[in-house]
């Protein structure tokens, strides 16, 4: 006989896998004692950026999503070498985002669906993106990636040595309060619109302890009670009303952070709707937050850029060997080439104005 809870519980649910358990998924794929330690060091060097102890950029630079691991295989190696040349003046950190916010629907990201064909596989989705942040980390890259679900955190954050929170969950409860509890810091993206004062909002949260509900590592729910983040930081990326990466606008989140006691650090996202979602405008975006270094801003500590092998991007769903090797499948990058010029040249300005 059907009792009356079957009949109004899980109406509009088709299936539910079990998902391995963060311990078991973090046993089966560990991190080894370097990987462990660069993680460490990366954060506590972006630490030390975020509260003006440390001079250098902070460029948080790659694709917009990893879809094929052999091109970013490849982009990873030039990344590395790149990196190890300009450390002195920045901190290079390796965009890797396995996770995309969708307006309405769309390509989830690989943790979601790993073989881009619908099925959905995230048990399959969590184990490549928990390898491949080690492969990065065994290349000496840190790595940074968009936090988007709050129990994808528990599988990947000792792989992790920056994250963010997203335009459309900067104003969310639930990404503020994981955030407290995150052990690497953050930047929180202004909301879509370009308003401040969401993310503000959220930093603020997210410096202070919260309790809430989550998992342990071993799966079970759990309430969680935090200390509290004191590494946020305000991404500027433009809004509905056109981008935010000038001067004034600089000033006003400068003055935002300021009040509300919170570190003023600033990272501009070269792309999104500060480049008018066209990638070739993304150098001009970064030319002109380095002017604003060259002319003395001290709460600048960081740029984003997306950044693939080859410029643009490419329609998407489509046949997976119709794919063009390199080119992104969801937001416009720049190409490579162009990539290291941009980085060559922040690293120019910000040894002549940081360190002269």
């Amino acid at each position: 006989m059907v009792s009356l809870v079957d009949k109004v519980t899980n109406l509009r649910i088709t299936d539910s896998e079990p998902l391995p358990s963060p311990a078991r998924l973090c046993e089966e794929i560990p991190r080894s004692t370097e990987q462990k330690s660069l993680v460490a060091r990366s954060r506590d060097l972006m630490h030390a950026l975020i509260h003006g102890a440390d001079k250098r950029l902070v460029a948080v630079v790659g694709p917009c999503s990893i879809h094929d691991l052999d091109a970013c295989r490849e982009y990873a190696g030039k990344f590395a070498e790149l990196s190890g040349e300009l450390e002195e003046r920045l901190l290079l950190v390796m965009r890797v985002y396995f996770e995309k916010p969708r307006t309405t629907v769309g390509w989830k990201g690989l943790i979601m669906d790993p073989r881009l064909n619908g099925t959905c596989n995230i048990p399959e989705g969590l184990r490549i993106a928990r390898s491949f942040l080690g492969e990065v980390l065994d290349m000496g890259i840190p790595t940074a990636t968009e936090l988007l679900d709050p129990i994808t955190p528990r599988y990947l954050a000792d792989s992790l040595c920056w994250a963010a929170i997203g335009a459309r969950t900067s104003e969310s409860q639930t990404h503020r309060q994981m955030a407290s509890g995150l052990s690497m810091p953050v930047g929180f993206k202004n909301a879509t619109g370009g308003d401040l004062k969401a993310a503000v909002n959220g930093i603020i949260a997210a410096t202070q302890s919260q309790t809430f509900l989550g998992i342990t590592e071993d799966g079970r729910a759990s309430a969680v009670t935090t200390g509290g983040n004191p590494d946020c930081q305000l991404i500027l990326r433009g809004g509905t009303d056109g981008p935010n990466y000038s001067p004034e606008h600089v000033a006003l989140a400068q003055a935002a952070l300021s009040q509300a006691e919170v570190p003023a650090s600033v990272m501009i996202d070269c792309s999104h709707a500060n480049s008018g979602k066209d990638p070739s405008q993304q150098p001009a975006v970064l030319e002109n937050a380095l002017t604003q270094i060259e002319a003395g801003s001290d709460c600048i500590h960081a740029v984003m850029i997306e950044s693939h092998l080859k410029e643009g991007s490419q329609s998407f769903p489509r046949p997976l060997d119709e794919l063009d090797y390199g080119v992104s499948i969801t937001d416009g990058c720049i190409g490579w080439d162009e990539t290291e010029a941009c980085l060559r040249r922040a690293a120019e300005v910000v040894d002549k104005s940081r360190f002269s």
